[in-house]
C-alpha cells in the first residue's frame, strides 16, 4: 500500500538524495496521509494551494521508521514517517492543486 505526502513544490526541488520535511526537525517525524486520508487532508491543511506536490512513497523502500499513529486525537491513524525519505523510496510525483 502507497502513502503519500503533500509537500510544497519549492521545499521538493530542494531536496538531494534525502527528502526533509521541517516537521522531521520541529517534530520528529514526516506528516504523511494514505489513500482515503488525502482528501480531508489536503482540504485542512492546502485548501486554496496551488504550490504543492503530491509525493507518492513505496513505504517497503523507506529505510525509516513508518508508524500509524493518531498523536491528534483525530479519530483516526496517519502515517508518520521517522527519518528522511529517501529519493529510492519516491514512486511517483506530480503537481497538486487544492480548490
Amino acid at each position: 500500500m502507497r502513502i503519500f505526502h503533500i509537500a510544497e513544490a519549492d521545499a521538493w526541488a530542494r531536496r538531494t538524495d534525502l527528502y526533509v520535511t521541517d516537521t522531521l526537525e520541529t517534530e520528529g517525524f514526516i506528516h504523511c496521509s494514505t489513500e482515503h486520508q488525502l482528501a480531508q487532508v489536503a482540504a485542512r491543511f492546502y485548501a486554496g494551494r496551488d504550490d504543492l506536490v503530491l509525493i507518492t512513497i513505496d513505504p517497503d523502500a523507506l529505510g525509516a521508521t513508518l508508524v500509524h499513529e493518531d498523536l491528534y486525537d483525530m479519530g483516526e491513524d496517519f502515517p508518520h514517517i521517522y527519518g528522511p525519505i529517501p529519493l529510492s523510496a519516491v514512486v511517483d510525483t506530480v503537481p497538486f492543486a487544492v480548490s
